[in-house]
Formats: structure tokens, C-alpha cells, sequence
């Protein structure tokens, strides 16, 4: 006689499988947990509308010079002030935003990517690969950041592209000790092991399985990486082998001027310095909370 027992009822869509959107939700709690990395995002995305609209928002032209308004201090007019040349300090500021966010982008892509890219190669072929990286890493690493941005500039020039170059260089270290990192842990994974017992060969295991273990890593040094960048910008702008004139650069707002008529016109200075301030503090918390969001350890059970 066949058993007359039904069979158990099938578990609801919802409980056999995840939902898409549990990962964001996920990320939504984490990000309430984190206000201030919430808040360091916002700032973010409001420094790169303004450098993306800043035709619009700017009412006068950066490079225009104003004989009549020389210091004129912030009103109704100029918003915050115009410098020792009558420029607009709030035009100069908005349009050296699009300087600042762009180089800072920029040379930590470049620097982030290839330093990723020797730490994953080092990582994973060892030996020779690996030690001449790091002999590399550690050369470059002896030096202070500004002193070998500065010789990098010395050597180059100055330009707008040889500082990106010169901020990656001094950034591509950082980021392959970091990666490098998580590549030996998955280098030494069984997974890994697994796929050349069946005969995947290292550049499908670097790429199957190696980077995407990578990535996350990757993210957040790139993310902390943003601010320094920002700050070393402006310090080779201070300097004078920055970001060359007449482009508005925060770094070049305080240089010269900025100092020289700070006890007449304090605006020339104020401003950009707390745009700078402002934009490292929103990046480095963000990528605080960026880096709670993908470590495994900081997600709830």
C-alpha cells in the first residue's frame, strides 16, 4: 500500500533563495550603522556636482581680472570675497574643484591599478616576480610622499598630466602591498589548488578566481587613497610645481597671495583650505565606511 503521507510543502520563493536586493539592504543597514560614513559620501557627491556644474554656478569667470574689486571682501556680490588679482574667490574655488577631483581621480586610478596589478603578479608567481616588486614597493616607500612627489616633478616638469603621473608613482606602492596581501591568501586557497589540478593555467586562475578576490581591497585603498591625494595636489600647487597657472587650483589659492595678503584678506586663504579640509574628511569617511561594508567580519549574522 503506498505510503499516504503528503509530502512536505515546497518553502516559499522567499525563503529558498536570497533576494536580489539583499545585498543592498545589507549595505543599507551598514550604512545606517555608519552615519558619518553616509555623511562623507554625501560630501563627496556634492564636491563633484560642483566641479561638474561649475560653469553654472560660477557667476564670474576664475581667470578674470577685476581692477575695481581687488580684496573686495565676501558680500552680496562676491559671494566669498575676490582676491588680490579681483578674481571671484567662489568661481576660483567651484572651477578648482574640477582641477582638484579630476588629478585626485585620476592619479589614484592610474596609481591604485597598477600597484594593484604588481600585487596580484607578485602574489600569486612569488619568487623572483615577487621580490622584485617588493624590492621596488620598499624603494619607493623610503622615501617621504611630498620629497618623492617632488623629485618626480623636479624630473618631469610641471604640467597638469605629470602630476597625475608623479601622484600615482608615489601611490602604486601602498596599493600593491595591499593587494599583494589578499593575492597570497588566495593564492593559497583550496579552490585555487583545485583549478590547477584540472589544468586552468595562471593567467585564467589570476583572473577566474584571484582578482575578484581583489576587488574589495582594491576599493578601499583606492577610496582612502583620494584624500592624500587631494592634500599632495595642493602641497606641490603651494609649492609651485602644481597644477601650473592660470588654472584655479586649491593648492595655488593659498600659495602666494593667499599668504602674502592673509592679514588683509584672510577670504584668499580660508576658502580654499577649508575646501581641502572638507574634501579629504568626506573621502577618508567614506572610505571608513566603504571598508566596514565589504570586510565579511563587520556584516551582522
Amino acid at each position: 500500500m503506498p505510503d499516504a503521507t503528503p509530502a512536505p510543502a515546497a518553502a516559499p520563493l522567499s525563503e529558498a533563495a536570497p533576494q536580489p536586493n539583499d545585498a543592498a539592504r545589507r549595505a543599507l543597514r551598514l550604512l545606517r550603522a555608519h552615519p558619518l560614513g553616509a555623511f562623507g559620501g554625501g560630501v563627496v557627491l556634492l564636491l563633484i556636482a560642483i566641479a561638474l556644474f561649475a560653469p553654472a554656478l560660477s557667476p564670474f569667470d576664475p581667470v578674470a581680472q577685476d581692477a575695481e574689486r581687488v580684496l573686495h571682501p565676501p558680500g552680496a556680490e562676491h559671494w566669498l570675497g575676490a582676491d588680490n588679482l579681483g578674481r571671484d574667490i567662489w568661481s576660483r574655488i567651484a572651477f578648482g574643484a574640477r582641477v582638484s577631483l579630476s588629478v585626485g581621480f585620476l592619479s589614484v586610478l592610474l596609481g591604485s591599478s597598477v600597484g594593484a596589478l604588481a600585487g596580484v603578479v607578485g602574489g600569486y608567481y612569488g619568487r623572483l616576480a615577487d621580490a622584485l616588486l617588493q624590492q621596488t614597493a620598499d624603494a619607493l616607500l623610503a622615501f617621504p610622499t611630498l620629497v618623492l612627489a617632488l623629485g618626480i616633478m623636479a624630473v618631469l616638469g610641471v604640467s597638469t598630466v605629470n602630476v597625475i603621473i608623479a601622484i600615482a608613482l608615489v601611490q602604486a606602492p601602498r596599493a600593491a602591498r595591499v593587494v599583494r596581501s589578499q593575492a597570497l591568501a588566495v593564492a593559497n586557497a583550496e579552490f585555487v589548488a583545485a583549478a590547477r589540478i584540472i589544468g586552468a593555467g595562471g593567467p585564467r586562475v589570476v583572473l577566474r578566481h584571484v582578482l575578484p578576490h581583489c576587488v574589495a581591497p582594491f576599493l578601499v585603498i583606492s577610496t582612502s587613497a583620494l584624500g592624500a591625494a587631494i592634500v599632495l595636489e595642493a602641497s606641490l600647487s603651494f609649492l609651485g610645481l602644481g597644477v601650473p597657472a592660470p588654472a584655479p587650483s586649491w593648492g595655488g589659492m593659498l600659495a602666494g597671495p593667499g599668504r602674502d595678503y592673509f592679514s588683509e584678506a584672510p577670504w584668499m586663504a580660508l576658502w580654499p583650505g577649508l575646501a581641502i579640509s572638507l574634501a579629504v574628511y568626506g573621502f577618508n569617511l567614506f572610505g571608513d565606511a566603504l571598508r566596514d561594508v565589504l570586510d565579511p567580519r563587520q556584516r551582522p549574522v
